[in-house]
């Protein structure tokens, strides 16, 4: 019986367990996927089956820096209980150092060896979730690169360094002065914190997205009884708006309230003595786009970049 990928992954999903050792089980029992469970069962490997269809919305952002590349991880547990437990902060940080070398790839990054175990990422999840009895899951991971320059970065709601509910990395190429340059990332990533924007310029933001905002106003303007000529000018000008709002270099940066953050990179330059391009951020908040209630990370981020 052919061994698919969909069936691997239901199979993860349904135990807690890494994708080889899913595949193994599949193969070891022609594809019987209860006779899977019990194979896993029986090694040791699905201990922690049960708790596996509960909902982990809680746990930690990690954030690695190593020169001029930086990597961001969510992991997932289900209490906030857990995020403050020893072993899962330091699952989390080795988590984020690994990810330094899985190129964004949470499935590579899931199967890669975790260290002085024996064990892979996953491995090493299904563990924890036996040992301390909660669900856990590394959801998704993000790195950026660059060829000279640094690599800013914030966290937010810190339980240890690197360790957080929210966390940013920004990618800053320049052949200046390092140090300036990284204070510049840092603040760069506290205004990201604070407005979520959804790109670095009009050019990357999503078609989709903008198609949409652009029927919206569209709809909006018709309703004015203006003509035609007039509805496309309040459309054109709502749309410019809108890239003013989401994209970060047209954004006003919210540590001083005025300058726009192309500007603020274009003012920098005297100081770090040579261009700043900004080439990429990541944004991770803590379960974000899972069912539950989120804290206004944003309100406290802006009273931390204004003390």
């Amino acid at each position: 019986m052919e061994i698919t990928a969909a069936k691997v992954k239901e199979l993860r999903e349904m135990t807690g367990v890494g994708m080889m050792d899913c595949k193994k089980a599949l193969q070891e029992t022609n594809g019987d996927m209860d006779a899977a469970i019990d194979w896993l069962r029986t090694r040791g490997l699905a201990k922690a089956a049960k708790k596996a269809g509960r909902v982990a919305a809680e746990g930690l952002v990690g954030v690695a820096i190593d020169g001029n590349r930086g990597a961001i991880v969510e992991v997932n547990s289900e209490t906030d209980f857990v995020a403050r437990n020893e072993q899962f902060q330091t699952i989390v940080s080795n988590v984020a150092k690994l990810a330094l070398d899985a190129d964004g790839d949470v499935a590579r990054l899931s199967e890669m060896p975790y260290p002085g175990s024996g064990r892979s990422v996953s491995g090493e999840l299904t563990d924890a979730i036996a040992t301390i009895g909660e669900n856990m899951n590394l959801r998704r991971t993000a790195i950026i690169e660059v060829k000279d320059g640094v690599i800013g970065n914030y966290v937010h709601n810190t339980v240890k360094p690197g360790l957080g509910k929210l966390g940013i990395i920004v990618g800053l190429e320049s052949t200046g002065n390092k140090d300036a340059l990284a204070a510049l990332g840092k603040q760069i990533a506290m205004h990201i914190a604070n407005t979520n924007p959804l790109s670095v310029s009009p050019d990357d933001l999503d078609p989709t997205v903008v198609a949409r905002e652009r029927t919206v106003f569209a709809e909006q303007a018709k309703e004015s009884g203006k003509p035609a000529e007039i509805i496309e000018k309040m459309v054109e000008g709502r749309v410019r708006k809108f890239y003013e709002e989401v994209t970060l270099l047209a954004q006003t940066f919210v540590i001083d309230g005025e300058t726009k953050i192309s500007d603020v990179l274009k003012n920098a330059e005297k100081e770090v003595g040579a261009p700043v391009k900004l080439t990429a951020f990541v944004r991770y908040a803590l379960g974000e786009g899972i069912e539950k209630a989120e804290s206004d990370f944003a309100a406290e981020v802006a009273a931390a970049a204004g003390a």
